[in-house]
């Protein structure tokens, strides 16, 4: 029953800015993810990403619809043809762009480690040793933990969700998590985050790693689209489109240097 709502979701989900538009099928996660995107009970996308997403559609001409692929998915199906773009906070780095191509930033913030509020943990080897460290699987911060904190953590625990993370670590299963600090600040704020949990504050950068911020993945070689989502970010940001959303969600600009 969920699939289909998922489906239905994305069928009925449609970026209109033109009746004569290209139509681009845009993949994203179902899972929840917010405050950048999620399916309510209704079956309607919400967030900060969908509405950036809608407002870059309708800056570069194009009709988008969000088809739904599980996140480990959405690359092999870019490359199989099967969607278009990916708008889901996929963050550039050296290695994804082996295989696909990405527009420029339209967001970039920091990475970080949640714990037990009285857990003693910092954000480095030393706080980290012995800990059995949570990440959601296929994602920069599954790449991050296992390159700098595997060779001391007891075990690095990957998840299909970020939720399935965050709930092992208020059951206790896990030691602490990583993943993006704005992406943890509806769990930090929720009632069983508020009683467990808090930052014990930024991971070292590491950009061949956490990447240059977040793009919109796209076909290797397709240049049209690529240039038609960069223009969009940059007349976004000129128009003051993007401050009007971000403005919705966060308490100051998530843009980054």
């Amino acid at each position: 029953m969920k699939a289909c709502a998922f489906i239905a979701a994305a069928l009925s989900f449609v970026i209109s800015s033109a009746a004569s538009a290209e139509t681009l099928r845009v993949g994203m996660a179902p899972e929840p993810y917010p405050p950048f995107a999620s399916v309510d009970a209704s079956g309607n996308w919400t967030g900060w990403e969908i509405e950036m997403m809608e407002a870059l559609c309708k800056a570069a001409s194009y009709e988008c619809v969000i088809t739904p692929i599980a996140w480990d998915g959405l690359i092999p199906a870019l490359n199989a043809g099967q969607i278009d773009a990916i708008m889901n906070s996929m963050s550039i780095t050296p290695e994804r762009q082996e295989v696909i191509d990405f527009s420029n930033k339209y967001y970039n913030t920091p990475t970080v480690i949640v714990a037990a509020k009285d857990a003693g943990i910092t954000p480095d080897q030393a706080g980290l040793t012995g800990k059995v460290i949570g990440v959601q699987v296929s994602t920069i911060h599954q790449a991050y933990v296992e390159k700098h904190f595997a060779s001391v953590a007891a075990e690095v625990k990957a998840y299909q969700t970020q939720d399935e993370a965050n709930q092992d670590l208020v059951a206790g299963r896990i030691d602490a998590i990583q993943a993006d600090s704005i992406a943890l600040d509806a769990f930090l704020a929720s009632a069983e985050g508020q009683a467990c949990c808090a930052t014990m504050g930024a991971v070292a950068d590491d950009p061949e790693v956490l990447g240059l911020g977040v793009g919109v993945g796209l076909r290797k070689g397709d240049e049209k689209l690529k240039e038609a989502f960069n223009k969009a970010i940059e007349t976004v940001r000129a128009d003051g489109s993007y401050d009007a959303v971000t403005a919705k969600y966060f308490a100051s600009s998530i843009y980054g240097e």
